[in-house]
C-alpha cells in the first residue's frame, strides 16, 4: 500500500496520527508538494479522482480518499488499539462525537486558517470574512468540547478515539495563525496538552 501525503496539512496528519497510534509502519509514504500543485497533476488525478490528499492506494490499485474513510479501512486491517468502537453502541457514540468534532471544530478552524495564512493563498481564494466567521464557529465548537470533557480524559469512551484525533488536529492547525484557546476552556486546554504529549503527536507532524 501507498499513502499519498503532504506535510502540515491537517487531513493527512489525521491519518499519520492514526497510523502512529496503531504502530502501522508497513505502508509506503509518498510525499506530494501541494503548494506546487502536485496533487493536481494528471498521474495523481488518475489514481485519486480528485485533487485532494491524503489518498491510500491499495495493492490492487484501488485508491481511497477522505481521511476518515482511510482510517476506517486501516482499522479493519489493524484492529488494535480500537479507535472506532468495540460494539454497536460505542461505535455509534464515537461516530456521533467524531462528526461533532469534524463539523463544529475541525472544519471551521481549518477554514479559518486557510483563509488567513498568507502561504495558503495559493490554495484558497482567501476571504477575511469567511476566516472570521469560521474561526468564531470553531471557537464555539470548542465550548461544546469543553463541556463534554468535564471529568473526562478523552472526548468519548475510556480511551483515545478517532474523535480526539479529528478535534485535536483541527485545533492544532491553528498554530499557523497563533490562535489562542480561550482561558475559560480549561478542559480543552488540559486535553490538548495530553494530546500534544502523546508520541503520535510528534510522529504525525
Amino acid at each position: 500500500m501507498k499513502l499519498y501525503d503532504t506535510p502540515r496539512a491537517p487531513n493527512p496528519r489525521r491519518v499519520r496520527w492514526f497510523m502512529a497510534e496503531k504502530g502501522i509502519d508497513d505502508i509506503e509514504i509518498v510525499t506530494l508538494n501541494i503548494l506546487q500543485g502536485a496533487h493536481k497533476q494528471p498521474d495523481y488525478l488518475a489514481k485519486a479522482g480528485v485533487p485532494l490528499l491524503p489518498a491510500l492506494e491499495l495493492d490492487d490499485g484501488t485508491t481511497i480518499t477522505e481521511s476518515i474513510a482511510i482510517c476506517r479501512y486501516l482499522e479493519s486491517r489493524y484492529p488494535a488499539p480500537n479507535m472506532f468502537g468495540r460494539d454497536a453502541q460505542e461505535t455509534a457514540v464515537i461516530e456521533m462525537w467524531a462528526r461533532r468534532a469534524e463539523h463544529l471544530v475541525a472544519v471551521p478552524l481549518m477554514l479559518g486558517v486557510r483563509h488567513t495564512h498568507p502561504a495558503l493563498a495559493v490554495l484558497e481564494d482567501q476571504n477575511p470574512t469567511v476566516a472570521e466567521y469560521n474561526t468564531g464557529v470553531g471557537l464555539r465548537g470548542l465550548e461544546v468540547l469543553d463541556r463534554q470533557l468535564q471529568g473526562r480524559d478523552w472526548i468519548v469512551a475510556d480511551r483515545l478515539t478517532i474523535a480526539d484525533v479529528i478535534a485535536f488536529v483541527g485545533l492544532d492547525f491553528t498554530r499557523m495563525i497563533k490562535l489562542q484557546t480561550p482561558d475559560a476552556l480549561t478542559n480543552v486546554t488540559r486535553w490538548a496538552k495530553a494530546m500534544r504529549n502523546r508520541p503520535a503527536a510528534k510522529v504525525a507532524l
